[in-house]
């Protein structure tokens, strides 16, 4: 059970980290092009659509990476991915509101979006891991080792 917590509460994270990207471009989108009183309001429409493909996202990479870390992932597998699950999203989208021929214009930019947002997700992760690696290092009283000893096994000396 806690496994299946963990994940959704990652998929969730993913979702939420795509939504805020996806809806800082809408509102890129909106000072650009503008948009009248009756059109929708893009930054919003991008933000959910980015945490909906950000869950989609995580699914897939569930699936196909499953217990491999972000260490051992490229960042062109990762993108690529993003991009399938940016497929799969906008195919499903598409045929949930009848888009027919719309996934033609639909599908390729949702592609794209998803693997620069994969890109990102996985570079954001990895920055975070250092930061972990980085705060266990600092705490190196448990190894017994001397600031000299520490400095000389980081390459500081």
């Amino acid at each position: 059970m806690k496994k299946w917590l963990r994940r959704i509460r990652g998929a969730i994270g993913i979702g939420l980290s795509w939504a805020m990207a996806w809806f800082s471009a809408g509102m890129v989108w909106r000072v650009v092009v503008g948009f009248g009183p009756g059109d929708v309001p893009f930054p919003l429409l991008f933000g959910v659509l980015g945490f909906l493909a950000g869950t989609t996202f995580s699914g897939v990479l569930g699936v196909v990476e499953g217990r491999r870390r972000f260490d051992q992932m490229s960042v062109p597998r990762f993108a690529a991915l993003g991009a399938i699950a940016g497929l799969l999203f906008s195919g499903t989208l598409a045929l949930a509101l009848n888009l027919g021929g719309g996934f033609l214009m639909l599908g390729p930019v949702v592609a794209l979006a998803g693997g620069v947002s994969a890109a990102g997700t996985l570079a954001l992760a990895r920055k975070a891991e250092e930061r972990e690696l980085l705060a266990a290092a600092a705490d190196h009283s448990d190894a017994g080792l001397s600031e000299d000893e520490l400095r000389q096994l980081l390459g500081d000396g």
